[in-house]
């Protein structure tokens, strides 16, 4: 009699194991597809992008800072404010404007930078976003803000990067800019004093995350050489 009431409630433990396991198998394997889809479509996105911005295809990334006139890109920048570049069009990602697409080879990151108009939850469940300052490859320093989800989406893998990484943002004008890494620090989720720094006359990023315990934040300084 005991060991069949046992019997019974061991086996009752196993199923609830069995569907805790199952369930578990469920949500990982839809959390990998979701990412998967994710990443595939910034990627595609960002191509795309710049086939379209670049139609005469004669901007390379990696290769120096160029225009898509093979024109040098400082020559021609204004600081606006906007994070839109030069150009009035205002391309959409997942029904969020774009400002721009950034690259860091590194990290694999390759993404859209959506207008700051997408802050918000699901703007950040997206793609990266512009959050402040000059514009995006405007003169003066622009802050990209993105998630940190451990898992190499948007920008998890940020703390491989080092000084001397190379960064490739392109504007809705067209324009790609090399931006390089020459500073890295963590601070606090509400500093912001280096927001509004003296640039030199040029360009420069701000990439800001969460670090991977989420207690502070992890800053990536990058400009054109």
């Amino acid at each position: 009699m005991f060991e069949s009431k046992y019997s019974k409630v061991l086996t009752v433990v196993l199923i609830v194991v069995i569907i805790a396991i199952l369930g578990l198998l469920g949500f990982l394997a839809f959390s990998f597809y979701n990412n998967y889809v994710t990443k595939n479509d910034a990627a595609a996105f960002v191509d795309d992008f710049k086939g379209e911005v670049n139609a005469d295809e004669n901007t390379q990334v990696g290769d120096a800072n160029t225009t898509n006139n093979g024109e040098n890109p400082l020559d021609q920048i204004q600081s606006t404010g906007t994070g839109s570049g030069n150009s009035n069009e205002r391309p959409t990602f997942k029904g969020f404007g774009v400002v721009g697409a950034i690259e860091i080879p590194k990290t694999n990151c390759e993404y859209p930078i959506l207008d700051s108009d997408a802050m918000s939850p699901k703007g950040l469940e997206t793609a990266v976003i512009f959050q402040w300052g000059a514009g995006i490859n405007q003169v003066g320093n622009s802050v990209i803000v993105g998630h940190n989800y451990r898992n190499g989406m948007f920008f998890s893998n940020n703390k491989r990067l080092n000084a001397g990484d190379k960064i490739y943002v392109t504007d809705n004008a067209g324009t790609t800019l090399t931006y390089t890494i020459y500073d890295k620090f963590e601070t606090t989720v509400s500093d912001t004093s280096f927001y509004q720094r003296d640039t030199a006359g040029k360009p420069e990023i701000t990439l800001s995350t969460c670090t991977d315990d989420s207690s502070a934040r992890l800053i990536i300084l990058a400009r054109v050489e």
